[in-house]
């Protein structure tokens, strides 16, 4: 009776970090499929139009060590409801956009309250949930929507914009940013720690990361060869080398050092970037290859991303079983694999691929692949780690698939179109070109899953996670 009255307890903080997670993902994709409509309606030129998606991922990307470090000295509870009103807010502002200038900045505001939320939401599940099974159940569920949350973005993105308009991709998440806030009041927080955020350190890491994920952007957006965004890449590597001086002197450092001094946690941060980049930058490819290949429409990609999802459900739900009988590395180490041997597959894609021989299975794989490494690699980064820092090694983690997402988007882009144009060159068709550009780039992708791969299998802990219980009380 006391099990079941547990469980019962559980479910509503389960239901509430999961959705947080899924809407605050979903918005990575979902506009996406709108902005056809958005410029119309709105007259955004096409110099603006790329920033309605950018805005978001700027902000989100580069205040996540910001928003994690908040939650540790503030709560993280606190951080996470201020996060999420933020978020809701933005929505709200977006969906009443009258031109490009409010919308852009609303989804600016959105990156920032998703920032606030998404770390601290990871944070929160050590402390809400102290039973081993239950906690490794919400840890499934998080990994899950990181990858859910894009193909559900498609798939409501195109509905929402063929029957309601496009204002509701902004309007959805009003009323589950709410029930989400109601629900919060469940999580249990941990005692904020005091501290201070240390304005000069939030300066150098919030500066650094702004100019990395611009930079990564304007690769995206102009292609490898842009000389402004290796302008951007050197601002960066300038400013986080200062950072990491000034975080060695600090007393109250945003991200303390001592955190890659563990080989485990530090192996789990580069091998989740690398990880992030395959699967997310495969994923666009496709999507591509779908619409300008094979001539779907937007709900009909979304529709066909469906077996994705199910590899995704059934990696993250098999991660956390696993993880008690073998090592982290074995299990982030194959899943890279899987993915790196579905890109491969991928990559053999003819201008008249049949979907359920190749690309359906294909996908399955991929996301199967997928969920498996990143459960083992949330693990490595967030269990066993000191209360104090919960929020910052959440953020860290969080940073690393974003910036992942992001490379994988503008590096997979860029060997897409630099090898369509040669191929136009040698005078093939358009459809022909392209598939040789898709090909090429999502061979790129197995090579990076396979190198993510080695390095989980050369960094990661030996031993299960059997006997590893969090810091966190």
């Amino acid at each position: 009776m006391t099990v079941m009255t547990s469980q019962r307890t559980a479910l509503i903080p389960l239901l509430v970090i999961a959705t947080a997670q899924l809407m605050l993902v979903l918005d990575d994709s979902i506009v996406n499929i709108a902005l056809p409509s958005i410029q119309d309606e709105l007259g955004i030129d096409s110099v603006n139009l790329p920033w309605v998606v950018n805005a978001y991922i700027l902000a989100f990307g580069a205040l996540l060590l910001l928003g994690g470090r908040m939650g540790d000295v503030w709560g993280r509870r606190r951080t996470l409801q201020v996060g999420i009103g933020v978020f809701v807010a933005a929505s709200f502002a977006g969906g009443l956009g009258q031109d490009a200038m409010m919308l852009i900045a609303a989804r600016a505001v959105q990156g920032i309250g998703a920032a606030l939320a998404a770390p601290n939401a990871l944070a929160l599940i050590t402390t809400t949930f102290p039973d081993r099974k239950t906690r490794d159940t919400a840890l499934a569920l998080y990994g899950a929507m990181s990858g859910l949350g894009i193909v559900i973005g498609l798939l409501l993105g195109g509905l929402l914009t063929g029957t309601l308009g496009w204002r509701w991709v902004f309007f959805i998440n009003v009323p589950i940013g709410l029930l989400v806030l109601l629900g919060s009041r469940t999580l249990v927080s941990a005692d904020s720690h005091g501290g201070r955020l240390g304005a000069t350190g939030a300066l150098l890491g919030t500066g650094g990361m702004v100019a990395l994920v611009y930079a990564i952007t304007r690769l995206g957006e102009e292609g490898l060869g842009d000389p402004t965004a290796f302008l951007l890449i050197g601002a960066a590597a300038l400013l986080i080398a200062v950072f990491i001086f000034n975080q060695s002197r600090s007393r109250s450092p945003l991200v303390p050092l001592s955190l890659f001094r563990d080989r485990n946690r530090s192996g789990a941060y580069a091998s989740m970037l690398l990880l992030a980049i395959g699967p997310m930058g495969t994923f666009f490819v496709v999507t591509l290859y779908f619409q300008n290949v094979l001539g779907f429409g937007p709900l009909q990609t979304g529709a066909a991303w469906l077996p994705f999802a199910g590899g995704l459900v059934l990696g993250a739900g098999a991660a956390p079983k696993l993880l008690l009988r073998f090592a982290p590395r074995i299990i982030a180490g194959v899943g890279a694999l899987l993915s790196a041997s579905a890109a491969l597959w991928f990559s053999v894609i003819t201008v008249e691929a049949n979907y359920w021989l190749h690309l359906a299975p294909a996908m399955f794989i991929l996301a199967l692949g997928f969920g498996l490494g990143v459960i083992a690699l949330t693990q490595a980064a967030v269990y066993r780690v000191d209360p104090d820092k919960a929020g910052i090694a959440s953020a860290l983690l969080n940073s690393a698939q974003q910036i992942g997402v992001a490379l994988g988007l503008a590096v997979l882009a860029g060997v897409s179109a630099t090898v369509t144009a040669t191929a136009h060159l040698d005078s093939m068709g358009t459809g022909e070109a392209l598939v040789v550009g898709y090909s090429a780039s999502l061979t790129v992708a197995a090579g990076v899953l396979a190198l993510a791969a080695v390095l989980a299998l050369t960094t990661l802990s030996a031993g299960s996670t059997a006997e590893q219980e969090p810091a966190l009380r």
